[in-house]
């Protein structure tokens, strides 16, 4: 392997003192980083990037210069990685995409740099890329768990569901819990059939309880399924039943294998009146009901909802949305495998 720059046989002017600027740099971030190495790496990114962009427009010097810059820094630093031409382009798209540094330093370097390269990949504007950094670091996710929220459209979702929180909550306790429901709950994760019944989402939703958590969002604790009630010699069971962290209240999660109907609201009103009484303790928050629908009305839910004297949200759930719709529509039943499979047992050896 040869150790001549790759394309410019002379560096432009101002190059050598600016690799020369660049070298003590980077020597002074290798200091640092035993006491914070995610922080001080992100900004020094941030910082090449946005010298890139500025000597690309003051001095006109061409793409090529990055190849030259790549070559120069991992001869200097050969211990280092990061120093590719494909990622000094992407300091560059960093730089550009985050101008405001005491942002950049105050908030987003405590974002691994791989959770600021999928910030760029897959948001195209700064106020998506603002929320999705917030709820990173807020909640301490991986960049896979990143990519998940981004790729279901978490943002869009948060805050959608069909609610009277304003009418029967308290501010700020209205606002929180209206930001903790979504509409709809991505569950594809489960694997069913767009058909399945109640107790089959039901079942499956225990069985992934760790993946519909984190569906469901920070905060939510799980407590129990087809949670036994009494009242007056009469038995009930709850569907799900979880505990809010944040909030400090109990949530009721009742699922319906069909559309929204008015008449839900009422028992569902019953099963926090019940758990209200009988189970909350008396410093936590009046209990929250979520109504998880196949698919709903949102006027429709909106009028059921305005007499209620319950907090209740209503919200629909996807089993197969993961999939793009050509897939969905072209996939076999579970009949059509059977016999399918049927056939080729018969057939003779």
């Amino acid at each position: 392997m040869t150790n001549h720059p790759p394309a410019l046989s002379d560096p432009p002017a101002g190059y050598t003192d600016w690799l020369a600027e660049l070298k003590t740099r980077i020597h002074t971030a290798q200091q640092r980083a035993a006491l914070a190495v995610n922080r001080e790496l992100v900004l020094l990114y941030w910082q090449i990037g946005r010298d890139i962009l500025a000597r690309q427009a003051d001095q006109g010097w061409g793409a090529k210069v990055i190849e030259r810059l790549a070559h120069d820094l991992r001869t200097a630093f050969p211990e280092m990685k990061g120093f590719s031409p494909r990622n000094l382009k992407y300091m560059r798209a960093f730089a550009e995409a985050w101008q405001d540094g005491e942002f950049v330093q105050a908030s987003l370097a405590q974002l691994p740099w791989y959770h600021q390269l999928a910030l760029l990949d897959k948001l195209k504007t700064e106020k998506e890329r603002r929320w999705y950094a917030a709820k990173a670091i807020e909640h301490n996710w991986s960049r896979n768990v990143l990519v998940m929220q981004i790729e279901t459209r978490l943002r869009e979702r948060t805050g959608a569901a069909v609610t009277n929180f304003m009418a029967q909550l308290p501010k700020p306790h209205s606002d929180l819990a209206r930001e903790s429901l979504k509409d709809p709950y991505r569950l594809d994760f489960l694997g069913l059939g767009k058909d399945a019944e109640e107790r089959a989402i039901e079942t499956a939703l225990v069985r992934h309880i760790t993946q519909f958590l984190i569906e469901l969002g920070a905060g939510f604790a799980f407590v129990g399924r087809q949670v036994h009630i009494e009242v007056g010699g009469d038995d009930f069971f709850i569907d799900l039943l979880f505990y809010h962290l944040k909030l400090r209240c109990y949530v009721v999660v009742e699922l319906k294998a069909g559309p929204f109907k008015p008449e839900h609201t009422g028992q569902l009103s019953f099963y926090l009146s019940v758990v209200d009484a009988e189970i909350k303790h008396p410093d936590d928050n009046p209990t929250i009901g979520l109504l998880l629908c196949k698919s709903q009305n949102r006027v429709v839910a909106e009028y059921a909802l305005r007499d209620i004297n319950k907090p209740i949200g209503v919200a629909e759930y996807q089993l197969i949305n993961a999939l793009p719709a050509e897939l969905q529509t072209n996939l076999p039943s579970i009949e059509q495998i059977e016999r399918e499979l049927g056939d080729a047992n018969e057939k003779p050896q």
